[in-house]
């Protein structure tokens, strides 16, 4: 992970000030770095570990940072790992057009690859990634999403760069079948929808300073998150009413009374139950590959998901 920072740091370098800035500061920010270690730890499942899956995880990197500086646009976020988000610091126009950069120096760095797989299944993702961005727009202010569309939605938005990242670790072996890529592609894809299930559940019960950012995030923007939508649809009239006129409306002003009527349906516990079958799915994805420590570390990293304050 060392060998990714430096890879990214050095490819993140513009003669612009401001793209130097604005990088460094949510690249420097920390954050989990699940996405380029599943890039590292699936290629690690079929020999050694090489400096092309450094590029590829920090290929990925780029793009999950892209993602981040324009949702805290969208979202109108100030807070993000602890710390004051980009577009809070600089403005909104300079977070859009640095996140392009991002963008399109991730692509740069692909083409340098020669590689027209890791190509297909990078462009893909990333064009995924923005149509389930968009669905989450059109979802905000809307108490009545469905289960079915709202797990959509973490689909395309988080767990598809968990796919891409899982995939692209094994496509560079030459001994890596088709096969053997599906299933780590459906353990990134597992993984990923567990991961956002669980994040949904800590902005309504974590605690900000662990956790990163601000408690009722999610909430304050009109986002329907499957905790709510669940506690909606088994609380009581009164708790259901509260809760689909928070959505409707947004902010926080009844947020400890929405807390309470959260807890009160049992909603954290459907959501984590859910997130905990999720990652036994990513597990039983690569349970026939032999095993070493790559493949447990991969285990280890699914039990995280759904375990962790943070």
């Amino acid at each position: 992970m060392q060998a990714v920072d430096a890879v990214i740091r050095s490819s993140l370098t513009s003669e612009v000030a401001l793209i130097n800035t604005i990088s460094e500061h949510i690249i420097g920010g920390g954050g989990k770095r699940l996405r380029p270690a599943l890039v590292l730890l699936s290629g690690g499942m079929f020999g050694k570990v090489s400096s092309q899956h450094h590029q590829l995880a920090a290929i990925v990197e780029c793009i999950h940072t892209a993602t981040l500086l324009h949702d805290d646009v969208v979202d109108e976020s100030h807070m993000r790992r602890g710390k004051s988000t980009a577009n809070h610091l600089f403005g909104n126009a300079a977070s859009v057009l640095v996140g392009d950069f991002l963008y399109s120096r991730a692509f740069q760095m692909m083409v340098k690859l020669q590689n027209m797989r890791v190509m297909e299944v990078l462009s893909e993702a990333t064009n995924t990634i923005a149509e389930g961005e968009v669905l989450q727009l059109m979802n905000v202010h809307n108490a009545d999403v469905s289960e079915v569309d709202y797990i959509k939605v973490i689909h395309f938005k988080t767990a598809k760069l968990f796919e891409a990242a899982a995939r692209l670790g094994a496509i560079t072996h030459a001994d890596c079948s088709f096969d053997d890529e599906e299933n780590l592609a459906r353990y990134g894809m597992h993984l990923g929808t567990a991961f956002q299930l669980v994040d949904d559940v800590l902005d309504l019960s974590g605690d900000a300073d662990t956790i990163g950012k601000n408690l009722g995030d999610d909430l304050n923007e009109g986002k329907p998150t499957l905790p709510l939508l669940y506690a909606m649809r088994h609380g009581n009239e009164a708790n259901s009413k509260l809760i689909r006129d928070a959505i409707l409306h947004g902010g926080l002003d009844t947020l400890p009374q929405v807390l309470a009527a959260v807890n009160e349906s049992g909603a954290k516990e459907h959501v984590l139950h859910l997130a905990r079958k999720e990652s036994h799915a990513a597990c039983a994805a690569i349970a026939h590959f032999k095993d070493n420590a790559y493949k447990q570390s991969m285990i280890e990293l699914a039990d995280f998901a759904v375990n962790r304050s943070f």
